[in-house]
């Protein structure tokens, strides 16, 4: 069969949350979406709570992964240890509460890996390596299909991960920059790529966040706490479609939405 499958970037503060849950549902319906992935690490603008988790499953997610912001909102812990569908980027230290990788139930009796990781460039070098993580995730993985949600700053990692992958995962996009990126493809092995998804929150901002306050950081200002902003949202996210019998994506395409 075609799987398609979802993928959404960065939900960021509670204007990109309520996007989310007003759009979400009528965006799978349009793609006949069969596997929906959200990340939701910025859903209390650092770190998310696990009220935030449910409203992104209430709205049509049936995976959510965290990023570097995961510990920044430590009501979270308890959460990770219980919730299969909530991923952590599994290169984290072992001892670490949750889990970042998963199996799941798709249509037609498919087993769907869903594999979250995060660079270690200019973002955390104390992390175990992901690409050593990645292989031995895969190396006895009973998935029909896998895809990966590598969150990292720097494009170069992300790019090298999905060649590193290429034939091992169906999808990796990235996610961390809040910035929608142009160069889906798909690799020579069958691998579908994006750099960067984008984010789910305000469009007019700074990364999500007000734009005063990333001036003042930028100014030298005497640090405070970044708060959200607001006006009109964008659903940044990428369609792949996924042959399930070559274990191949075939297509991959931006589904962005913006308001006026």
């Amino acid at each position: 069969m075609l799987l398609n499958l979802l993928a959404v970037g960065d939900v960021s503060g509670d204007g990109g949350l309520d996007f989310l849950c007003r759009r979400l549902r009528g965006l799978k319906k349009e793609h006949d979406v069969h596997f929906t992935v959200v990340n939701g690490e910025n859903a209390a603008v650092v770190g998310a709570l696990p009220r935030h988790v449910e409203d992104m499953y209430a709205a049509g997610a049936d995976v959510v992964t965290l990023g570097n912001h995961t510990w920044n909102k430590m009501q979270i812990a308890d959460r990770l240890e219980t919730d299969p569908y909530l991923l952590r980027p599994a290169n984290f230290p072992g001892k670490l509460p949750g889990r970042g990788f998963g199996i799941y139930d798709g249509p037609r009796g498919l087993r769907i890996g869903v594999m979250s990781l995060m660079g270690r460039l200019h973002l955390n070098s104390n992390l175990d390596s992901p690409f050593t993580v990645a292989d031995r995730l895969l190396s006895d993985c009973e998935a029909d299909v896998v895809v990966c949600d590598f969150h990292a700053e720097i494009t170069s990692e992300k790019g090298a991960m999905a060649w590193y992958l290429d034939g091992r995962v169906q999808a990796l996009w990235g996610t961390h920059t809040h910035v929608p990126t142009a160069d889906t493809q798909i690799l020579p092995k069958g691998a579908g790529f994006v750099t960067d998804l984008g984010m789910t929150g305000p469009a007019r901002s700074v990364l999500g966040v007000r734009p005063e306050d990333s001036i003042n950081l930028f100014l030298g200002g005497i640090p405070r706490r970044f708060e959200p902003a607001t006006g009109p949202c964008q659903l940044n996210a990428c369609l792949f479609t996924i042959d399930t019998e070559t274990k191949k994506c075939v297509a991959v395409r931006r589904v962005d939405l913006r308001e006026n």
